[in-house]
């Protein structure tokens, strides 16, 4: 009894498990991201493959153009030992983006997406530790990627 009361109550309040989205609101999109930046690869390939939305090789053929203005890594000193040594580093990874339409109207102005992770350090694993920050790095930006997917499949087009 108890058990049904909970889910009638999750289901009342529109709470859904997140799943894959399939469709985004654009039919074509071309990606740009700043060179050196992987992340516009891994919307390319993100959007290809889990939604109707074709990936475009130009501007001009796009529906939409996502334009990831800036991706930034970022390390900063969490704490300090009593010995003054580093004991942990905070990383975060900012990205920037934007979504214009054919006609140069933003359709999604610049929004900022932070995430940040924190890594353990000591000096005795340097390596591991130079190893495993590379591995928050790109775990940090697949966590950007999927909510910029999810962002741009709640986005409203206005009626033409």
């Amino acid at each position: 009894m108890l058990m049904l009361m909970l889910v009638l109550l999750l289901s009342a309040c529109g709470f859904k498990l997140r799943g894959q989205v399939t469709s985004l609101p654009f039919k074509s999109m071309y990606v740009t991201a700043p060179d050196g930046h992987t992340i516009g690869m891994d919307l390319e390939r993100m959007i290809g493959t889990s939604s109707t939305t074709k990936i475009v090789s130009s501007a001009t053929e796009a529906e939409a153009t996502l334009e990831i203005i800036s991706a930034v890594n970022e390390r900063a000193i969490l704490s300090l030992s009593g010995g003054g040594r580093v004991r942990d580093f905070n990383l975060i990874y900012r990205v920037a983006y934007r979504v214009i339409d054919q006609q140069g109207t933003e359709v999604v102005p610049k929004t900022e997406i932070a995430i940040t992770r924190v890594l353990p350090f000591l000096d005795a694993q340097i390596l591991a530790k130079e190893a495993e920050e590379k591995l928050l790095q790109k775990d940090m930006q697949s966590d950007v990627v999927q909510q910029i997917i999810w962002r741009l499949s709640a986005v409203k087009l206005p009626a033409s």
